[in-house]
């Protein structure tokens, strides 16, 4: 039996790592990089969803670890990986409001928010500190996947800064709701994103969001063309 204590501790540096991860999705430039930096951030989630199986054998969580590693470890990131050899992406340089460094900055911010509004939501609560604080990563994981949606300016970084939010809400809901409703929503978030790049595929991979926005007119006004 491995001893939980020892457990707790991976899980806290995991949470660190985590963290990194979605400062390197805010901060990076290139698009290969934000794709590897998303992908170890699903991995990590998975990873902490397997220690907690082993601290609480609850089937769940192994279930949700697995969930995780064949959606957001290895089917999305190869999806988009295919697309990129068949698309040539380049670098997303262009930031509608917030350059790397101020949002890495805000990045901090919201932590620290974060951590003051569950500090008074859970407070008087019977909760353990690695819950509190995984509660905490959380939030701020989608608070922060919401800043990429908001500062990038590719329509291809704005779904990767999506997809970080999603796991900012699994990471909260690893220690705070239902698993089963939690894995009922990953499921319909991971197809409803599958859904997403294909349109993306369809209509322009590396696109602004303007660039986007005519060139799906385009096809509107065509299909209606077509039609008559």
């Amino acid at each position: 039996m491995i001893d939980p204590t020892f457990l707790e501790g991976i899980i806290k540096i995991l949470f660190v790592f985590v963290l990194i991860s979605a400062g390197l999705i805010i901060s990076t430039r290139n698009l290969s990089s934000v794709l590897t930096a998303y992908t170890i951030q699903s991995f990590l989630l998975a990873s902490v969803s397997s220690l907690l199986y082993l601290m609480d054998g609850k089937d769940q969580l192994l279930l949700l670890a697995v969930l995780t590693l064949a959606s957001k470890v290895i089917l999305i990131p190869y999806f988009i990986s295919r697309i990129e050899e068949k698309i040539k992406i380049g670098r997303d340089l262009h930031f509608t409001y917030l350059e790397p460094t101020p949002s890495l900055l805000l990045s901090i911010g919201l932590i620290i928010l974060s951590y003051t509004f569950l500090s008074r939501v859970f407070e008087g609560l019977p909760l353990s500190k690695l819950f509190f604080f995984g509660a905490v990563i959380g939030l701020s994981l989608t608070l922060m996947g919401m800043l990429v949606i908001f500062s990038r300016k590719r329509v291809i970084t704005k779904a990767l800064g999506y997809l970080s939010m999603e796991n900012g809400v699994l990471m909260f809901g690893l220690f705070v709701t239902e698993l089963p409703f939690i894995i009922e929503v990953l499921i319909i978030i991971d197809l409803i994103i599958l859904v997403i790049l294909t349109t993306i595929l369809a209509v322009g991979m590396d696109s602004s969001i303007e660039e986007y926005r005519q060139k799906f007119r385009k096809l509107q006004v065509w299909a209606g063309g077509e039609s008559q």
